[in-house]
């Protein structure tokens, strides 16, 4: 049977409060298993308007409604209102999701900072940010982290690195190159491993294979225009021919707005024949294969600005 993995990044502290909930119970509705990764420190939204000059930036925004989606006071922390702390406040939310028996992990200590400058960062502050975000996870829930998807797809070579001295086995860092369509680029795009620094390491890489809904709102794909009542269509015609998936979702976004088309989501792979895990029981099925190593790469994808983690 073809998987459908499904990682959750939850960015915020209003995604952490409202959307994590929400997205708990329509996937016990359907029987479907996920991974819940989050950010476990300040939420410094507001800081992210400084990607304004970015090309690409503003068309994002006009498709995908941010201020609907994210709200105005989520994009004041920061700037004129003081960022909450995620972690602090929201710990019970974050337990509840392992007590309701999904897995959980990293996102990043703080997403803004995370995903602006990681890129550019030496091994000293790289280390200096996953281990707050270790250390917090560990106090919140009582044991250390198994598995890490990075803020926006952004890491660099001593992130990799820290990612096996975690003893990590798995993770969701990077994505696949895909067509403007959609479609994967290469059909063998899938689990890999990364060298980097001179070497192999031995954490397994599991790439977001599909596109996500603000990288498809208001794109033309398959000759028509993708909007909420039809990007679920869009989407599974994607998924039709059976292969193992890895899809990315947003505790804002399809936690909150976007719900419905998420809970159509799920119906229609279900009807397509996917069983929908966690990223640990994608990892069992592909641990002992033979895979594939890969160079850190860098690129862009359609309806996304900016530069990040692609498989080569």
């Amino acid at each position: 049977m073809p998987s459908i993995t499904l990682k959750i990044d939850v960015d915020t502290y209003r995604g952490t409060r409202e959307g994590v909930p929400n997205l708990v119970r329509l996937l016990q509705q359907h029987q479907a298993n996920a991974s819940f990764l989050f950010s476990l420190g300040p939420d410094h939204t507001g800081w992210a308007l400084r990607r304004a000059f970015r090309p690409g930036f503003f068309q994002k925004v006009s498709r995908t409604s941010v201020v609907e989606h994210y709200g105005l006071k989520t994009l004041m922390y920061g700037v004129l209102l003081p960022a909450p702390d995620i972690g602090r406040t929201c710990a019970a939310e974050m337990r509840a999701v392992r007590d309701a028996g999904f897995e959980c992990g990293i996102h990043t200590w703080d997403h803004v900072v995370w995903q602006d400058h990681v890129r550019r960062r030496d091994a000293t502050w790289t280390r200096t940010q996953m281990q707050k975000s270790f250390d917090r996870f560990t106090d919140i829930f009582g044991q250390p982290p198994q598995t890490h998807g990075a803020a926006g797809w952004q890491m660099n070579e001593h992130a990799f690195a820290q990612l096996d001295a975690f003893g990590m086995a798995y993770a969701s860092d990077g994505r696949a190159q895909l067509t403007e369509s959609g479609t994967l680029a290469d059909p063998a795009a899938g689990p890999h491993r990364l060298s980097a620094l001179g070497k192999t390491h031995s954490c397994i890489q599991l790439p977001t294979t599909l596109p996500t809904l603000d990288e498809m709102l208001g794109r033309s794909m398959h000759g028509a225009v993708v909007d909420t009542a039809n990007i679920a269509a869009h989407l599974l015609k994607l998924t039709e021919q059976p292969r193992d998936h890895v899809y990315t979702l947003h505790a804002e976004l399809e936690g909150q707005k976007l719900a419905p088309i998420f809970d159509q989501l799920l119906s229609g792979w279900r009807a397509q024949g996917y069983q929908c895990m966690a990223m640990a029981d994608y990892y069992e099925q592909v641990k002992n294969e033979p895979l594939p190593t890969y160079p850190v790469s860098w690129g862009e994808l359609p309806g996304r600005s900016g530069e990040l983690i692609l498989q080569a």
